[in-house]
């Protein structure tokens, strides 16, 4: 079981990295309506969406060693940590608060991963 928490995490923490490094290639991109402008500027040489596509193909690959070796039933929910991850890196990365309401969310996530993984 302590496989696939380490795995779960380590699988959670490049969808976290992809969805954060998504946020910063959409701030980057150009705003202009030209669709040659939009494709070359926005897509082609934005390097936050490159990252952004390498660590969601990891992750997504991970995620397939994770299905093919592991219950589904235990596989699945272990993906929620993915909403820890993301919310501290919204503190940490795009000083972002975060409310009382949502640190109780977070710890209840956190719970039911425990109850899952035992």
């Amino acid at each position: 079981m302590w496989r696939l928490i380490g795995l779960s995490v380590l699988q959670s923490l490049l969808l976290c990295g992809g969805q954060l490094l998504l946020k910063m290639a959409v701030a980057q991109m150009d705003k202009s309506l030209s669709a040659w402008s939009f494709f070359v500027h926005s897509l082609l040489l934005n390097w936050w969406l490159l990252g952004c596509g390498i660590m969601m193909l990891g992750a997504g690959l991970l995620w397939m060693y994770i299905l093919r070796h592991f219950p589904f039933s235990s596989a699945y929910p272990l993906t929620a940590l993915s909403f820890v991850f993301g919310t501290v890196a919204a503190m940490l990365f795009l000083h972002e608060t975060v409310s009382g309401f949502q640190w109780l969310g977070l710890a209840l996530i956190l719970l039911g991963c425990f109850f899952v993984a035992k």
